[in-house]
């Protein structure tokens, strides 16, 4: 099974996460399914999309239930451990393996709004509350 870099999670490309988002939020669905409740959002053929479904099974981030002469498909991978391993990915790789680099990068870029600070505080205020300074 094809692995990311910083995680027992498999890797998984932007098309196959299209496919994985369909499925975190109804699964088991058939391929067919699958291609109904991408077609709003992508303008792929069915056998593109069943290339994909092969492609996650192989990778062990999708599972596959027969019944009858269809399988019915869904996640292997939650999406909370998927969205977590990611995250530590891209600030492991990005910002060395810390979170305020991160969070300076996007407020000198001004992609924070106003309610992205006020959640920051907030989480900070509560991290706070819940520990002591160790200095």
């Amino acid at each position: 099974m094809q692995q990311s870099e910083h995680s027992n999670e498999p890797a998984i490309s932007d098309a196959e996460s299209a496919v994985m988002d369909v499925l975190w939020t109804k699964s088991p669905l058939t391929a067919e399914q699958v291609v109904v409740a991408l077609a709003d959002r992508q303008d792929w053929r069915e056998a593109t999309i069943k290339t994909l479904l092969n492609r996650l099974l192989k990778k062990g981030a999708v599972k596959a239930e027969a019944e009858g002469r269809r399988y019915r498909y869904s996640p292997a991978v939650s999406r909370d451990d998927y969205v977590s391993a990611q995250s530590e990915s891209l600030i492991g790789r990005l910002f060395n393996g810390r979170v305020a680099p991160l969070v300076a990068h996007f407020s000198e870029q001004q992609k924070l709004s106003r309610a992205d600070i006020a959640e920051l505080r907030a989480l900070l205020q509560e991290l706070g509350d819940g520990e002591q300074d160790d200095e």
